[in-house]
């Protein structure tokens, strides 16, 4: 039998790898492998849902009650605001909106792997800067490594999967290095995580306002709990999100992720209390990590970065052996969410059993 003559496919897309989620968990496993929250949504989310649009409606293609509610919260006006599914959703968009064929995209690395392939895909090339000691951007070097074709900048605060933030001052600093006509993307997807004073805030000190250059990226599937609902948002200059909107997949956000992070921002009082627990349960695991004698870099995030370097495939499948999936980088490290409080003591059993 022949093979068939299949469609043309660019090589290079031929070439990448498909995202690769965290690995799913047994029914007496713990998942700390996709930075999810631990905590079940909230009974009043729970209940909001129960009245969102019928399934045989279409959602609102802009989510327009969300971006109205996050407007007013920020203090700006509706079309400053963009939503999607999930802020790498918006990340594509964004990346695809600025940048194509023989432009550059920088972005640290080790960051969010989803990085890499949405710079292809847009056709661009990536220039990855390594990050600096202990797990941080180095801004310096990323500002250096401008040229006139690089379109747009990607900065993680705090960087996923290691964990450290970028200062506000750094990152300052690091802006002024910049052509105003060179996008900023501000990945603060765990931002609500963040407990060091210094570390920057896009919204809190609206960035995008000084410099229309700048898009700040948050989400609701991280500290809100609603990573299987996919939404996210970005606030910055009308004309950049116009673009962003112009690249998106329509009616990608549903009216039920719409509602659910509409009731999340009214139970946020209580979803804050939450964060602090799990804030709580990540200065347990890091502390008990490095008094093993593991290099844990200062997370600001839900999670903690083992730099396990050769030994990275071995010490993970010790982890799966004992019921806990965590995310490995092959010959890098290893990121562990923080989860259940009756994980942190298995994770730090196991840590201690591999550590050498």
């Amino acid at each position: 039998m022949t093979e068939p003559i299949l469609p043309r496919i660019r090589p290079e897309i031929a070439a990448l790898a498909p995202y690769r989620q965290g690995k799913q968990a047994g029914p007496d496993a713990f998942k700390l492998s996709s930075n999810e929250n631990p905590f079940d949504p909230l009974p009043s989310v729970l209940e909001a849902l129960q009245g969102t649009t019928p399934i045989n409606r279409y959602p609102d293609a802009s989510a327009t009650r969300l971006r109205e509610r996050l407007g007013a919260r920020y203090g700006v006006g509706v079309d400053n605001v963009h939503v999607a599914s999930g802020s790498v959703a918006i990340l594509y968009q964004l990346v695809q909106a600025a940048a194509s064929v023989g432009d550059e995209v920088i972005y640290a690395w080790r960051s969010f792997e989803a990085y890499p392939g949405l710079v292809l895909v847009a056709g661009a090339t990536a220039v990855q800067v390594p990050l600096a000691e202990g797990g941080r951007h180095d801004l310096d070097a990323m500002a250096d490594a401008v040229t006139d074709r690089t379109r747009a900048i990607i900065v993680c605060t705090p960087n996923n999967p290691t964990g450290p933030i970028v200062t506000s001052a750094e990152f300052a600093a690091f802006v002024d290095r910049i052509p105003s006509d060179v996008l900023i993307i501000l990945d603060e997807a765990y931002a609500e995580f963040v407990t060091a004073a210094d570390a920057v805030d896009g919204l809190g000190e609206r960035v995008f306002e000084t410099h229309p250059n700048i898009v700040v990226l948050r989400t609701f599937s991280k500290a809100y709990g609603l990573a299987g609902l996919r939404v996210g948002y970005a606030i910055g200059h009308v004309q950049v999100l116009n673009a962003a909107r112009a690249t998106g997949i329509p009616l990608s956000v549903t009216s039920a992720a719409e509602t659910a992070a509409i009731a999340s921002l009214d139970a946020e009082a209580e979803l804050l209390e939450r964060v602090a627990v799990i804030v709580e349960r990540r200065t347990a695991l890091a502390d008990g990590l490095r008094s093993q004698g593991w290099d844990v870099p200062d997370t600001q995030s839900n999670f903690v970065w083992l730099p396990t370097g050769e030994r990275t495939d071995e010490i993970a499948e010790a982890f799966r052996g004992a019921d806990i999936v965590v995310r490995p980088f092959s010959g890098d490290g290893i990121r562990i969410s923080v989860g259940e409080h009756e994980s942190i003591e298995k994770v730090l059993r196991v840590a201690a059993d591999v550590h050498s």
